[in-house]
C-alpha cells in the first residue's frame, strides 16, 4: 500500500506539471542515487583524466585540488537537489530553466544539458574503450602490438552498441544493474587501494602528495604565477570531469518513487559518497607512484603507476575492474542522455521531436537511445588521431572539455534563475532555506571560471600562432561549444522563438499552481 502511495502521489504531482506518467516508475530512491553515482564513477573519471592533474600541477592538484573543487561542486548539487524537489521531471534542468525563467531560457539550457550528456556518454565509453585496449593487450602481444588509436575506436563503437542495446532492451534491468553498479564501484574501488597499499614493495611519503609538477609545457617553473593562474587550474579538469552527470537523478525522476524526497538525496549524496571515495582512491595512487619518471614516460598515464610498482597479474586486476566499473558508468550515461532527449523532444525542441519523444510497448524511448548513441560515435570520431609523435588524441580531453562546460553551464541557467527569483521561489519538499543565496552564487562564480578554463589550450601545440602549432593539438571545445552556442542562438533568432514556447502540457485535467516566473 504504500508503494501505491508513492506512485500515486508521484503521478499527481507530475500531472501538476503538466505530464502524464508515460514512463514506468519503477526505481526506488536507491537507484535513483545509483545511477548518477555510477555516471560520477571514481572508477572512470579517476583514471582516464589522471594524466591531466599529473601534469598540470602534479600530486598537488589532487592532494589539494580534489577536496577543495569537490566542495564547490557539492554546493552546486545541494543547489540543484532543491530544484528537482520542486520540479521532478524528466526534463530536469530544461524544465527548471523555462518555468523559472522564459521560454529563451529553457532553449539553451536544453540544448547545453543535450549536448554535453552525449559529449559524456562519447567521453566515458571512450575511456572505457581505452582501458578495454589495454587489459586485451596484456593477454595478447598482437593486439598490444596493434594501431592503439583504431583498436581503441572500435572497442569505443563497439561498447557503444552495448550500451544502446542494453537500454532498449533491459528496462527493468537497468535498474538493477544500476545497483551492482554502486557495489562494484563502492568494493571495486577498495580492492584497488588495497592492492596499491600491500601490492608494492615501497610508497611515496606523505611530503610527496604536496609536491608541484608543471609538465604541461606552459612555462618552465612550477611555482611561478603562470603555474599558479594557469598549469594548476587545468589540472582542475579531473575533479570537474569526473564529478559530473550527476543531473541524472533529474532525468530519471518520472521513473523514480517518492521522487520529490528520494531524486533530491541522491543528488547530493552521489556527489558526496563519490568525492571521499574518489580522494581516497586517488591518494592511492600517488603513494604508489614511487617511479616518477616511468609516470612521466607515459605523460601522466595513470596505468603507468600500475605497471611500474605491481607485478603483471596484479595490474592487470587494477585494469579490469576499473574496465567494468567504467563499462557501468557508460550504460548509466546513455539511460540519462536519453531521457533528456526524449523529454526535451516531448516539448517539440529537437528536429524530429515525434520520433525522439516515441516510447514502446515496454515503455522505453528507444529512439532517443539510438539517435544520442550514433551522435556520441560521430562527436569522437577526431579520436582517431594524435600529435605526431605520440598516441594520446587530444580530441579525447577535447570531448571531456566539451562534457564539462556543457553540463555546467546548463546547470548555471536555473540556478542563477532560481537566485534571481528568490522568496518567489516555491520549494517542495526539499530545500535550502535561506541559505539559498550564498550557495547559489558559489555555485555561479565556479561555474563562469571553470568554463573559462577549459576552453583554454591545454598543450602549447595547441595555441594557434606558436612555432610548433598541430591542429591534432588544438582544444576544439570552444570551436564546437561556441558553434552550438551560435547554432542554438541563430535558431532561437530566426525560428524558435516563434514557436517554442517551453515545456508543453500533454495533460490537461489538473491545474498547475506554482510560482509565476521571473520577467
Amino acid at each position: 500500500m504504500a508503494q501505491q502511495s508513492y506512485l500515486d502521489d508521484d503521478a499527481e504531482r507530475l500531472a501538476e506539471l503538466g505530464y502524464k506518467q508515460e514512463l514506468s516508475r519503477s526505481w526506488s530512491g536507491f537507484s535513483n542515487f545509483a545511477i548518477s553515482f555510477s555516471i560520477i564513477s571514481i572508477l572512470a573519471g579517476c583514471f582516464t583524466t589522471f594524466g591531466q592533474a599529473w601534469n598540470n600541477g602534479g600530486p598537488i592538484a589532487i592532494s589539494i585540488g580534489w577536496p577543495l573543487i569537490s566542495i564547490f561542486i557539492l554546493i552546486i548539487g545541494l543547489c540543484m537537489s532543491e530544484l528537482v524537489s520542486a520540479y521532478p521531471t524528466a526534463g530536469g534542468i530544461y524544465w527548471w530553466a523555462a518555468k523559472l525563467g522564459k521560454p529563451i531560457h529553457g532553449w539553451f539550457t536544453g540544448w547545453l544539458n543535450l549536448i554535453g550528456l552525449i559529449a559524456v556518454t562519447a567521453s566515458v565509453d571512450y575511456g572505457c574503450a581505452t582501458f578495454l585496449n589495454i587489459t586485451i593487450g596484456r593477454f595478447s602481444d598482437g593486439w598490444a602490438n596493434g594501431d592503439p588509436l583504431r583498436q581503441t575506436f572500435l572497442l569505443f563503437a563497439i561498447v557503444l552498441v552495448l550500451h544502446a542495446l542494453i537500454n532498449i532492451f533491459s528496462h527493468r534491468l537497468i535498474s538493477i544493474l544500476q545497483n551492482i553498479s554502486v557495489w562494484w564501484h563502492v568494493f571495486g574501488a577498495a580492492a584497488v587501494v588495497l592492492i596499491l597499499i600491500f601490492g608494492p614493495s615501497k610508497h611515496q611519503n606523505v611530503g610527496f602528495l604536496f609536491e608541484q609538477f608543471n609538465n604541461s609545457g606552459f612555462g618552465s617553473s612550477s611555482s611561478g604565477p603562470t603555474f599558479w593562474l594557469y598549469v594548476l587550474p587545468l589540472g582542475f579538469l579531473l575533479t570537474q570531469y569526473t564529478i559530473t552527470g550527476f543531473d541524472a537523478c533529474a532525468h530519471v525522476s518520472e521513473e523514480t518513487q517518492g521522487a520529490a524526497m528520494s531524486a533530491a538525496k541522491g543528488l547530493w549524496k552521489s556527489i558526496f559518497y563519490s568525492a571521499i571515495g574518489g580522494w581516497v582512491l586517488l591518494l592511492a595512487f600517488l603513494f604508489a607512484a614511487t617511479d616518477v619518471d616511468a609516470v612521466n614516460k607515459e605523460a601522466g598515464f595513470v596505468g603507468a603507476i600500475f605497471t611500474s610498482s605491481l607485478t603483471p597479474g596484479l595490474a592487470t586486476v587494477i585494469f579490469g575492474i576499473s574496465t567494468i566499473g567504467q563499462f557501468f558508468c557508460g550504460m548509466s550515461c546513455v539511460t540519462s542522455m536519453s531521457r533528456m532527449t526524449y523529454a526535451f523532444s516531448r516539448d517539440g525542441a529537437v528536429p524530429g521531436w515525434r520520433l525522439w519523444s516515441r516510447v514502446d510497448k515496454n515503455r522505453t524511448p528507444v529512439n532517443a537511445i539510438i539517435a544520442g548513441c550514433v551522435v556520441a560515435l560521430l562527436i569522437t570520431i577526431p579520436a582517431l588521431y594524435a600529435p605526431e609523435g605520440t598516441t594520446t588524441p587530444v580530441a579525447f580531453l577535447a570531448v571531456v572539455s566539451i562534457a564539462v562546460i556543457g553540463l555546467y553551464l546548463a546547470f548555471l541557467i536555473p540556478i542563477w534563475l532560481r537566485l534571481r527569483m528568490g522568496a518567489a521561489f516555491k520549494p517542495g519538499p526539499w530545500t535550502l532555506g535561506g541559505k539559498y543565496k550564498v550557495m547559489c552564487w558559489i555555485a555561479v562564480v565556479e561555474i563562469v571560471i571553470i568554463s573559462i578554463y577549459f576552453i583554454l589550450p591545454v598543450v602549447p601545440a595547441g595555441v594557434p600562432g606558436s612555432e610548433d602549432f598541430a591542429w591534432t593539438s588544438v582544444n576544439y571545445a570552444p570551436l564546437a561549444v561556441g558553434a552550438v552556442l551560435i547554432g542554438i542562438a541563430v535558431w532561437w533568432v530566426l525560428s524558435a522563438r516563434h514557436w517554442f514556447t517551453g515545456p508543453r502540457r500533454n495533460i490537461e485535467d489538473v491545474p498547475l499552481g506554482d510560482s509565476e516566473p521571473v520577467t
